[in-house]
């Protein structure tokens, strides 16, 4: 369901950015359709290995601010779909907006640690945080690296490792994804949106309202539809490992880029 065309289980679709292939979708959990490219924004040698180019920043918007909160709560639906690659218990139905929580997973790279935000995708972090607890990440590694400058992250998430697997269950979008299709009744929803380094984004199967267990670590500045919902972000750490991991590469075994990274980012626990 993920993959940059259709990343398998859960995916970016993303687009073809600097002067590569940008990406299609970033989807997982199941195969679909090609996604269509938007036109290409080309790279310079010279431009930040985890930045966008200075014609890409002036031709796709970043993600737009957050809409504020207005209750201490949501109500969530999580609904069973397909079979589950390891065994997890629905969420509550109920999930806290307030403030932000912690989560870190002990890897074979060491600590990666994630700021959830609960007010930008309160049902989300629900479902992150239940799976995170139930073990289902436990011994599940980080399958798929893209390393283009413009598509830059880590695919994680899916016991069997295919892009494909997930949780049995899916659950609707949230920010960015609401906050934009809102604008469409204006005319002026964004095609593409840079998704900051350092977003942690889930995958999905390449429709709306299809989100699982697989996300995306972005580790560089990353252009994509506005489909995906992002829900927390890697601290500065964490990341510096990351990077340290991707500069080995990976073995391009993915025809849609990229492919299993040469340094394996297993996760083993939740600290």
């Amino acid at each position: 369901m993920i993959s940059p065309t259709s990343i398998g289980s859960s995916g970016l679709r993303g687009f073809a950015a600097a002067g590569v292939l940008l990406g299609a979708a970033l989807t997982a959990g199941c195969s679909s359709g090609t996604a269509a490219t938007p036109p290409p924004a080309t790279t310079t040698t010279e431009a930040p290995s985890h930045a966008l180019t200075s014609e890409a920043v002036s031709r796709y918007p970043r993600l737009p601010d957050a809409p504020p909160v207005d209750s201490p709560t949501a109500s969530c639906s999580y609904t069973t779909s397909g079979s589950a690659a390891r065994s997890a218990t629905l969420p509550s139905k109920s999930a806290s907006t307030t403030g932000t929580g912690d989560l870190t997973f002990e890897t074979s790279i060491g600590r990666i640690e994630l700021v959830l935000d609960r007010g930008r995708a309160p049902c989300t972090v629900n479902s992150f945080v239940s799976l995170a607890q139930q073990g289902f990440y436990n011994g599940t590694s980080c399958h798929r690296l893209a390393d283009e400058i413009g598509q830059q992250y880590y695919q994680c998430g899916d016991p069997t490792g295919t892009g494909t697997g997930g949780p049995g269950y899916t659950y609707p979008d949230e920010y960015p994804v609401q906050q934009l299709m809102a604008q469409t009744a204006t005319g002026r929803p964004p095609q593409i949106v840079a998704y900051p380094r350092g977003t942690v984004a889930v995958a999905d199967s390449g429709r709306a309202d299809s989100n699982g267990s697989q996300f995306f670590l972005i580790t560089g500045d990353t252009l994509l539809r506005p489909d995906y919902t992002a829900f927390a972000r890697i601290t500065d750490e964490s990341l510096a490992r990351l990077d340290a991991a991707a500069a080995t590469g990976h073995d391009a075994s993915s025809i849609l880029g990229g492919g299993v990274p040469n340094t394996p980012v297993t996760i083993t626990s939740v600290g």
